[in-house]
């Protein structure tokens, strides 16, 4: 019998949620085009050419293979030569270039002398991957040169004597699950869990508020349209995963096949995982959506949430340098878990032993949303002292509606046989026999 009624409720509950456009537009519109969205703008994954200007006060040709070597590297490109620095900042303050490599006029002499030499960079820092850019290009070409100079000094020796003293330990940088070293295969991943809950708590939360100003204007009295509060819950849950199993599907397998993210990730653990993500996100959803009064306000209550919320995953910010405070906090939101578990199955390939901490987290937090969603329940539709205020409003509001229904019937009868009184008058007087 509980199993009928299970799907009974969650029979209704997606006829709901299909025949809400909102609703619709928050659990397959938005989750499917803003990671689209997000995975295109970050598709170049680097960033690449990024324009320079130069100050070359030495003009040696030491100088000049030193800028012909940088405007060789993928990172920079060599938009203009100046004088000076004043013309060089101007560049800058107009964002015609967003670095300078400024070669001072002693740089050939110094390097003659046998002495360190300098080469001064200067970057606009309001975006730190042009800093990134500027950075790499000029160190490789500074190290490639260095080599060179000391293979010059040592003349007399063999090339394989040269190779052993320039670089006596040879080193190979090697960026592991991130080959672009990319912006995308680190930060999309984390955006991907993020939309996930979140489209998830605005569409549940949407949903609520319909409900609650339907209560309000009597169109539902507390109580009439519920049955066993834990069949109830479970039936909306199961209705939000057999939705977001396929949102989830799209998002988190095809968006990053269609733009060439990493993807190691092995099917079963992936599935694994992702059950008690949504499991925990759809039940913390219900019990927040409990105070959601209106369709609107929660708006105002989640989306203001989304940034915060990825600094305090660790993603993108050390969590050895997040406060206590906001680790602590963090733990309440399915998604610092989530995050960091599914980073590592979709980008490392982690097997679920290996994020077992993460997985056990969302289980308790299904297992504590559930339960709080139920409490929550019991005391606002089953309890005897409660739904009070909003109970006896959602029945005045019936009474009222069912009263001036009855007065408009009322009048209409009392017209109609007023007119009939009139003709049977009329027709007496003119027959009167």
């Amino acid at each position: 019998m509980w199993v009928k009624n299970l799907l009974d409720v969650c029979g209704q509950e997606l006829k709901r949620t299909l025949s809400d456009e909102g609703v619709l537009v928050f659990f397959i519109i938005v989750p499917l085009l803003y990671p689209l969205l997000y995975a295109y703008l970050y598709s170049r994954e680097v960033v690449h050419e990024v324009p320079v200007v130069v100050v070359d006060e030495c003009r040696s040709a030491t100088s000049r293979e030193f800028l012909r070597k940088s405007d060789a590297t993928p990172d920079l490109k060599i938009i203009s030569y100046c004088p000076d620095m004043e013309e060089a900042r101007n560049l800058l303050r107009r964002h015609k270039a967003y670095g300078v490599i400024h070669i001072p006029a002693e740089f050939e002499r110094t390097l003659t002398e046998g002495r360190q030499a300098t080469v001064n960079l200067y970057c606009d820092m309001s975006g730190m991957l042009y800093y990134k850019a500027l950075l790499s290009g000029c160190t490789i070409v500074s190290l490639d040169m260095n080599r060179d100079i000391q293979m010059q000094r040592l003349s007399g020796l063999s090339d394989w004597e040269m190779e052993a003293m320039t670089m006596p330990i040879e080193n190979e940088y090697v960026t592991m699950f991130n080959p672009t070293n990319g912006f995308q295969a680190f930060l999309i991943p984390a955006v991907l869990i993020l939309v996930l809950q979140q489209t998830l708590v605005l569409g549940v939360a949407m949903l609520a508020g319909t409900e609650h100003e339907r209560r309000r204007s009597g169109a539902i009295i507390l109580g009439q349209e519920y049955g066993n509060p834990m069949v109830v819950l479970a039936g909306k849950g199961l209705a939000y995963l057999l939705v977001y199993g396929f949102t989830a599907t799209i998002v988190l397998c095809f968006v990053p096949w269609l733009f060439h993210m990493p993807q190691l990730w092995q099917l079963p653990t992936l599935v694994a995982f992702i059950v008690p993500f949504l499991l925990a996100s759809i039940f913390f959803a219900i019990c927040i959506s409990f105070f959601v009064r209106d369709r609107e306000s929660c708006f105002l209550l989640f989306v203001f949430m989304s940034v915060p919320l990825i600094f305090m995953s660790g993603i993108s910010w050390p969590t050895s340098n997040i406060p206590a405070f906001w680790k602590v906090f963090a733990q309440i939101f399915p998604s610092t878990h989530g995050v960091n578990g599914f980073a590592l199955i979709n980008t490392t390939g982690a097997l679920l032993q290996d994020v077992r901490n993460e997985s056990i987290a969302l289980w308790i937090q299904t297992g504590v949303y559930f339960m709080l969603s139920l409490f929550i329940y019991e005391r606002l539709y089953r309890s005897d002292k409660m739904p009070g205020a909003e109970f006896m409003m959602a029945m005045r509001a019936r009474v009222r509606k069912d009263l001036r229904v009855a007065v408009r019937e009322i009048k209409e009868a009392g017209e109609d046989l007023k007119k009939k009184t009139e003709k049977l008058h009329n027709r007496r007087k003119q027959d009167p026999s």
